[in-house]
């Protein structure tokens, strides 16, 4: 198969950019949203006036556009992008409330070494900073520009090596490592790139560095605030604050319909104080970020509860609150924990549809619904945890 260099795919996207490449692009983006779309029909229609290649370009365009609207909202429709571009950028939620903090800190420039298709780059221009990127593929830079400029934005890119860019003249350096090898994604820092050194001589001057959830706390540097950051229930990524910029050591920020809350260490009294306890009233589970950050107690404080298991991110109270760090559940009853046992405490309450939850304990909740092939005509949600040591199940309604 012949193999096409970056660059020459970028020469393409040049194309995509002209009066031609536009009306191409408006043609397979109208297209794709009508009802019966045939893309093969629309390929047949378009290459009467336009080489394979370009038509090919045109499509796929449109539809990573309509992919990413879940990423970027209504901006997606005037942006550009590849498809690993895509699926690495920050979702737009994110890389706000990250310029919203460096706003916060009287950032006035910023350099993003390793823009990619500059996701990040339209947040911080957005916010009214000074922004450049650098990216080693030449097709990236000519998206990020191209991005900017299709939003009305602000900001320079070109083509550089992160690892040799001079990142003093800007108040603030941005990172955002791949976190690939030869294998596939991967969750070890010596595969990242830019490598971990490079993210740890970063961290010594006024920075902000993108990387996964799943980040040890241990090889945090001292000094380094590490937030890790959640979308609707789901945890996006974690960022490592240095310099100025870091004013906790752990943070957890969710984000959500209501707005954007956070909480840190400085919340967290310690297990010691807040202790493990007997099952009350109301059951709290963390959200995911919090649960990364280490902060379950830090919850367990603000309701006024405690642990169910030293082990176990489950949060217990006799007082019901409603938290944006946690989802919200009035204890209706213990149920038997042992298989048998609850499947006729299910059937006999009429239960027919069962939202498992679990933590702590083993088996899969899909095949343990199948097991006890349950047929009434009432829904119930069911939690499988621990309880200092032993295996508790409750049947809880979410308020």
């Amino acid at each position: 198969m012949r193999c096409v260099s970056s660059q020459t795919v970028a020469q393409s996207f040049a194309w995509l950019l002209t009066d031609d490449g536009q009306a191409v692009l408006s043609r397979a983006v109208e297209a794709s949203a009508e009802p019966g779309y045939d893309e093969l029909a629309l390929q047949g229609e378009l290459r009467r006036g336009t080489r394979p290649e370009r038509v090919a370009l045109a499509i796929t365009q449109a539809e990573l556009r309509r992919r990413a609207t879940g990423k970027f909202g209504e901006l997606a429709a005037r942006m550009y992008f590849t498809p690993d571009g895509l699926e690495q950028a920050t979702r737009l939620s994110v890389s706000t409330h990250r310029a919203s903090r460096l706003q916060a800190a009287v950032t006035q420039s910023v350099v993003d070494l390793g823009c990619g298709i500059g996701g990040d780059l339209v947040a911080f221009a957005r916010a009214g900073i000074t922004t450049a990127g650098v990216d080693l593929d030449p097709l990236r830079v000519a998206m990020a520009r191209a991005n900017l400029a299709a939003l009305e934005l602000g900001g320079a890119v070109q083509e550089a090596d992160a690892t040799a860019v001079d990142s003093s003249p800007f108040d603030v350096a941005f990172a955002d490592p791949a976190r690939r090898s030869g294998a596939g994604r991967s969750f070890r820092v010596e595969d990242w790139t830019p490598p971990w050194s490079f993210v740890e001589s970063l961290l010594r001057r006024d920075a902000c560095v993108k990387v996964a959830p799943g980040i040890p706390h241990a090889i945090v540097p001292a000094g380094v605030e590490a937030e890790w950051v959640s979308d609707h229930g789901e945890v996006k990524e974690a960022a490592l604050w240095s310099g100025r910029l870091a004013t906790d050591a752990r943070r957890a920020t969710v984000i959500g319909d209501g707005g954007l809350a956070t909480l840190t260490d400085a919340d967290d009294p310690g297990t010691e104080i807040v202790g493990v306890g007997t099952l009350g009233g109301f059951l709290y589970e963390p959200d995911g970020a919090v649960i990364r950050a280490g902060l379950v107690t830090a919850v367990a404080a603000g309701v006024q509860g405690r642990l169910l298991d030293s082990k176990i991110a489950y949060v217990t109270s006799d007082e019901a609150y409603r938290s944006p760090f946690a989802r919200s559940y009035r204890v209706l009853e213990e149920v038997p924990y042992r298989e048998k046992q609850l499947r006729a405490a299910l059937r006999a309450r009429g239960i027919g549809t069962l939202t498992i939850k679990k933590r702590g304990v083993d088996g899969s909740p899909e095949q343990l619904r199948k097991r006890l092939d349950l047929h009434g005509e009432d829904e119930a949600t069911l939690v499988l945890t621990r309880a200092r040591g032993r295996g508790i199940a409750l049947l809880v309604k979410p308020f």
